[in-house]
């Protein structure tokens, strides 16, 4: 259930990011009125999204955790760094890069930085995502393709 739930924070994680960031705030400036009032909107956009990167970051560190005292950094094949990576960038974002681009302070070069450090992220939470899509489940779940081995393959003996 951990795994799963580890999962489905993952491709949330990584979902509200490409909706935003890709589909979201693009349309905004292609359809409201002017440049001012579509930025203002997609800096109310990034604040949410700054908070669901946190809540689903935590809940993988969390779940990261298992039954340990710490988080073990061998996590479904390093995973853990791309998490810590992600959450640090959407901080970053939230509380260094965002307020200098909504004061229009070197506009050009905030905007910069922030989009890069927003596609960083993004590849964060895509690794996440594989990274946890493909990590074999420890604990022997009856559906893993573990467990069901060579019925899955074909060579069961029937």
């Amino acid at each position: 259930m951990r795994d799963r739930l580890a999962v489905v924070a993952a491709a949330l994680w990584w979902g509200s990011l490409t909706a935003i960031g890709f589909i979201a705030v693009p349309l905004l400036f292609a359809h409201l009125p002017s440049p001012q009032l579509a930025g203002q909107a997609a800096a109310r956009l990034f604040t949410a999204q700054s908070w669901v990167s946190l809540g689903c970051g935590v809940l993988l560190l969390l779940l990261a955790r298992g039954k340990q005292a710490l988080a073990r950094m061998d996590w479904a094949q390093g995973a853990l760094v791309f998490v810590a990576s992600g959450l640090l960038l959407a901080m970053l974002l939230e509380h260094g890069v965002a307020p200098r681009i909504v004061a229009r302070e070197d506009l050009r070069l905030w905007h910069s930085v922030g989009s890069g450090m927003y596609l960083l992220q993004w590849v964060c939470a895509l690794t996440v995502l594989l990274k946890l899509s493909r990590h074999p489940r420890a604990g022997g779940d009856p559906g893993s393709a573990e467990a069901l081995g060579p019925r899955l393959r074909g060579d069961d003996g029937s």
